[in-house]
This record gives C-alpha cells, structure tokens and sequence, in this order.
C-alpha cells in the first residue's frame, strides 16, 4: 500500500478516528525506538560483561534456591 493511499483512506476518517490512529501510530514508533535503544545499549556493553567479572558476580547464585525472608 503506498503512503499517499493511506494518507487519503485518513483523511476520510471521522475526527475521532484520526486520533486514534495517530496516537496508535505514536505508541509504535516509541515501541521501535525503546527497542532500538536497548538493542544499542546491549551491544555497546556485551564486551563489558564478558570480560569483566564485576558485573557478571551474582550470576553464580542464579542455581542457588532462594527463599523469601518473611
């Protein structure tokens, strides 16, 4: 479907539904760009957590059993 189709099928739309598929709109683009963001910020600190033990220490409870202190 070409944008210009999709622009012109909008501009058919009650006020009501304008809005809505704006906001629908907004909320996937947030979606894509968090995505975005973590996916960098993951690889800009994979190197960082395999060769620094600092960061990777707790991960040798993750077998352990944990119980809640009630």
């Amino acid at each position: 479907m070409q944008v210009q189709h999709i622009v012109d099928e909008i501009q058919q739309l009650p006020l009501d539904k304008k809005f809505w598929v704006v906001e629908e709109t907004i909320k996937a683009i947030r979606i894509d760009e968090t995505k975005h963001m973590l996916a960098n910020a993951s690889s800009e600190l994979y190197a960082d957590y395999l060769t620094n033990t600092e960061l990777t220490a707790f991960t040798a409870l993750d077998f352990e059993n944990f119980y809640e202190a009630k």
